[in-house]
């Protein structure tokens, strides 16, 4: 059950970035051209998106388990580290360059997109990476 659950919902996540055009690159790029031709509506679904997650958190912290009976892991860490900082800035540089984060990068995979395509392989080059140097890390 949570399998269909989940691809309903990834499915429904999907759907929404096509609607609304984030999907597409080009559209990304268009927001973050600040003196070009500057596209706002990214803004507008982040916004909407900020508005339900609001919702969303301060429901699920009433709870002790989710709609499905499973266990609620809401996240409690709160501080602000290098690794964080580092993280958040490679996504931004990453997001910025090829207008794409992983999201609308699987949508990109599913219409067969090259772009999609290479992203998603360099998302999971960039993941691999950093679980080999967490590992040595660790050692």
């Amino acid at each position: 059950m949570n399998i269909l659950i989940s691809f309903a919902v990834g499915l429904i996540f999907g759907l929404g970035l096509i609607v609304s055009g984030m999907s597409d690159p080009a559209k990304v790029l268009a927001f973050l051209d600040l003196a070009g031709r500057w596209d706002p509506s990214l803004m507008m679904v982040m916004a909407g998106a900020i508005g339900l997650g609001f919702f969303a958190f301060r429901f699920g912290r009433l709870r002790k388990t989710s709609l499905l009976g499973r266990p609620m892991q809401i996240p409690t860490l709160r501080n602000i580290d290098k690794r964080l900082v580092a993280g958040s800035a490679l996504f931004g540089i990453g997001w910025g360059i090829a207008g794409i984060c992983p999201g609308p990068a699987l949508v990109l995979v599913g219409s067969g997109a090259s772009k999609g395509v290479i992203f998603t392989l360099a998302l999971i080059a960039g993941m691999s990476l950093f679980e080999l140097t967490l590992k040595q890390h660790r050692q």
